[in-house]
């Protein structure tokens, strides 16, 4: 690991004379290649690189790629020079991150400090700027951008065909029924290449506002919306959010609540939904006082699926950072299966690809340990001249491979639909 770079940085709130409006909207100010992470219209984005921390495969440290990042953004941070007068989550110094899904991936982990954040909670507005870097009349911030639009993209099949998906469900729900393994999410890709002048900010615009409640995120590549929080802490509070278990939307309102009723009666939703919610509250236990879920899920309506949802919360026993309680909660059942260990060894038997950052956290962390990670679903990863996303599904006894086939569709459609 080389020597962390001794950083100095500047936080202020930008006035509404310096913004020009008073409805200002963070995903039209996103800068050339930006780094964001956006949800309902509040969020942090960031333009070009201060600092950048990997952690790779090979690498000699024992912990795995996320507490070896957490350990050198801990070096980073003790020599920072930070003056921040706003004060709110986000501000100050910041590294917008992406982790692979497996320590074993080809795919770097990265944290990156942006020279120039440009953040909104709540109303208010900052600037966050590295000393030495950008030049200060940098305005990215001042104006909405006109980002023009891109061609259509169609995704081909990837690795795993529909027909191969089918086959591996398959094989996975023989070896739930005569092995040690409650569940194991299985995915299959599909790939696209990059048009020329490809522009993502009119991708992300359309993901947000086609998904608001959904975090919106663009991390050295990896781009979506995901509606799965992995983990947020915020003075020492702890809190998570389980999806397992989905269901299309129907377009007729008395169908589209019958939908959503089925699913919360469904016995093999219901079960895959209590694998993920007893995983990770176990996962914190050892982080936290006490740790509460609701007792029952609930079902979440996103513009094209139902989803089974349970909230959970959690008091910080000590001063670990978010980093520290993702690399306890990184895979999920929800993403990986129960056993853990048992669903991470079936995958990789089964699929016999390199997922990359699919799944795995991204999100970003504060000087603090404070931050905000989702799970990196709903989007894609551009590698080199290509554009590669994934879609799962949780499969347990019973499951059929038709009707999980038919669900990463509905998990697909985001991405499509954005690039369409």
């Amino acid at each position: 690991m080389q020597n962390p770079p001794a950083l100095t940085l500047t936080t202020r709130e930008l006035s509404r004379e310096e913004l020009n409006t008073d409805t200002f909207k963070l995903l039209e100010h996103l800068p050339e290649n930006p780094l964001a992470f956006i949800r309902d219209g509040d969020g942090i984005i960031g333009f070009g690189e201060a600092a950048r921390l990997e952690s790779r495969r090979g690498s000699d440290q024992a912990p795995g790629r996320i507490a070896d990042l957490a350990e050198q953004w801990r070096s980073l941070v003790a020599l920072a020079e930070v003056s921040d007068d706003v004060q709110l989550p986000g501000t100050g110094l910041v590294a917008f991150g992406t982790f692979a899904f497996s320590d074993d991936s080809a795919s770097p982990s990265t944290l990156i400090v942006p020279q120039v954040i440009l953040g909104t909670r709540d109303g208010r507005v900052w600037l966050t700027q590295v000393t030495g870097g950008l030049a200060s009349e940098l305005d990215f911030w001042a104006q909405p951008g006109d980002y023009g639009t891109n061609p259509s993209i169609v995704f081909e099949a990837g690795q795993v065909t529909t027909d191969k998906f089918k086959e591996l469900v398959a094989t996975a729900v023989e070896k739930i029924d005569h092995h040690d393994i409650g569940k194991v999410v299985l995915a299959r890709d599909v790939i696209a290449k990059i048009p020329s002048g490809f522009d993502i900010r009119p991708v992300l615009q359309k993901l947000g506002a086609q998904y608001p409640t959904c975090w919106v995120y663009a991390v050295d590549g990896m781009f979506g919306a995901s509606p799965e929080i992995l983990v947020r802490v915020s003075h020492s509070q702890v809190s998570a959010r389980v999806l397992a278990g989905t269901a299309g939307r129907g377009t007729d309102p008395g169908v589209d609540q019958a939908i959503a009723v089925a699913l919360a009666a469904s016995s093999k939703n219901t079960a895959e939904h209590a694998f993920a919610v007893d995983s990770l509250v176990k996962a914190l236990e050892p982080f936290c006082t006490q740790v509460d879920a609701d007792p029952t899920p609930f079902s979440l309506a996103l513009p094209n699926v139902w989803h089974l949802a349970s909230d959970v919360h959690g008091v910080l026993r000590e001063n670990a950072s978010v980093l520290d309680v993702a690399a306890a909660l990184h895979p999920t059942a929800a993403v990986a299966g129960t056993p853990t260990t048992a669903a991470q060894a079936l995958i990789a038997e089964l699929e016999a690809i390199d997922r990359g950052r699919y799944a795995g956290p991204i999100g970003w962390i504060g000087a603090d340990g404070d931050g905000e990670w989702a799970i990196a679903l709903r989007g894609a990863q551009i590698e080199g001249e290509t554009i590669r996303a994934f879609a799962g599904c949780g499969i347990v006894a019973g499951s059929e491979p038709d009707a999980e086939l038919s669900e990463t569709e509905l998990k697909f459609r985001p991405i499509r639909e954005a690039l369409a």
